[in-house]
């Protein structure tokens, strides 16, 4: 998996009787039934092109996980457990065994016809036109219109501007202050919709992404949403690394619960919210910003790092909200391409996740956070580590480095009793303790609702 560029396929199981092209380069092939994502393979140049028998197969599995996970009589909805995986699926022999397969597929696949009017697409970016334009350019493919699309600028002399003049549905807005945290604040108070989607500059959307996420928001009572974040290309090392070591922004192609279940599950050891899903790909209804307040403008990429999203995650679930995994959401994520911009991405992810552990201890007073920074992660440092040397792949040790730097980083949060804020009212604290008080909509301290500058951060 180091070597030559990987090609990224996508295969439409639906309509493809036999794979015809091999190619002499290795493949990562990401299997679709029409519009809905099944899976995906990573193989050599010796193992393709698939013969008809190996995509029979491909489709049997991948069927059998997604009519588990979407038919009520089969177990669904699935639950997210305590690994943030969901549970068995659906035994391949029963799927095969299963009347009108195809057919079941077929419905399963039924593009959503929902309306995005009444949804509020926020892109902030920061000195970076060129994918900018990209990004945009999906967005104004969807073949449901969001009501709104809205750049926020984060960079100091407005340099998207002119590349949003070149998008007249797009509404700009310049907000100097730097922090992506900062930038989606900003463009939650702009927006006027009843759902607000997030998506990164470094991002192409796939053409159902705004359906996709209505029909959810129809179907399910949730809170918040998360979609399936797929690799554009892995044509470097770096690029490589990241999807294939650290698991890119993750592999799950089917959809999740994450309840107060889960959180309660993962508590002790720091609810697991990273897994929920990924800032490039979500969404949210606005009163949820009423709710529990918005990003926290101390975390982030421009502040701590990263995990603005996750922390705000953690405060949905721990005051009784849900949140939806739905891979049928789909976009599609530029990796950082030069080894030395994702070595510093991976170190602002362990900084930013360790900010994150100690802002969510002090808002709820969650011990296992602390255990968290202190134990589990110099404990996976060290498994990592032994690995590694025995194990490979080459390379991973000096992500580990990068890693063991971010926590090291991260550590001084601990300190600087300036930047910590007082915890959550014991008020507060009680309600986590109690399901159906915490289901209803309750206030939210201070140090939740306003801005660092004191000023609230909805109108």
């Amino acid at each position: 998996m180091n070597g030559d560029a990987f090609r990224v396929r996508q295969i439409d199981l639906g309509s493809v009787c036999a794979d015809a092209d091999a190619g002499d380069t290795p493949s990562l092939s990401i299997f679709w039934w029409k519009d809905l994502p099944l899976g995906m393979r990573a193989s050599l140049p010796d193992e393709l092109p698939y013969s008809e028998a190996r995509l029979r197969q491909f489709a049997a599995e991948f069927s059998a996980a997604q009519l588990a996970a979407r038919s009520t009589p089969l177990g669904a909805p699935l639950r997210a457990t305590y690994e943030g995986s969901p549970k068995s699926a659906l035994c391949l022999t029963a799927a095969l065994g299963a009347e009108d397969l195809v057919g079941r597929l077929d419905e399963l696949a039924t593009a959503s016809s929902a309306s995005a009017q009444h949804i509020s697409v926020v892109i902030c970016t920061r000195d970076r036109g060129p994918p900018l334009a990209e990004c945009l350019q999906s967005v104004a493919r969807q073949r449901s219109a969001p009501g709104e699309v809205i750049v926020v600028d984060n960079s100091r002399d407005g340099s998207a501007r002119p590349v949003c003049i070149g998008f007249p549905e797009v509404r700009y807005v310049h907000e100097p202050r730097p922090g992506l945290s900062v930038a989606r604040s900003a463009g939650i108070r702009e927006s006027r919709q009843d759902i607000i989607a997030f998506t990164d500059d470094d991002v192409e959307v796939h053409p159902g992404w705004t359906a996709e996420i209505a029909r959810a928001f129809e179907e399910w009572d949730v809170e918040a949403l998360t979609g399936l974040v797929l690799p554009a290309r892995l044509d470097t090392i770096a690029q490589r690394r990241f999807q294939f070591d650290m698991g890119g922004f993750g592999t799950t192609f089917v959809p999740l619960l994450f309840d107060r279940r889960f959180f309660d599950e993962t508590r002790p050891s720091g609810a697991h919210v990273w897994k929920i899903g990924a800032g490039a790909n979500m969404a949210f209804r606005r009163s949820a910003f009423d709710r529990v307040g918005s990003f926290d403008e101390r975390l982030g990429a421009g502040a701590a790092g990263c995990s603005e999203d996750s922390e705000l995650w953690y405060r949905l679930l721990a005051t009784g909200g849900t949140c939806l995994y739905e891979p049928r959401a789909v976009v599609f994520h530029h990796h950082r391409r030069d080894w030395p911009g994702f070595r510093q991405q991976i170190r602002a992810y362990m900084k930013g996740h360790v900010a994150a552990l100690v802002t969510q201890y002090d808002n709820f007073g969650d011990r296992g956070n602390i255990d968290r920074i202190w134990k589990q992660l110099p404990a996976y440092f060290l498994r990592t580590f032994v690995k590694a040397l025995f194990e490979g792949p080459p390379g991973r040790t000096r992500i580990l480095a990068a890693e063991v730097e971010g926590w090291l980083a991260g550590l001084q949060f601990l300190v600087r009793f300036g930047w910590r804020k007082r915890r959550t009212s014991n008020w507060l604290r009680k309600k986590i303790d109690d399901p159906q008080g915490a289901a209803r909509a309750i206030p939210v301290s201070k140090s939740l609702s306003k801005r660092s500058d004191g000023r609230p951060f909805l109108p």
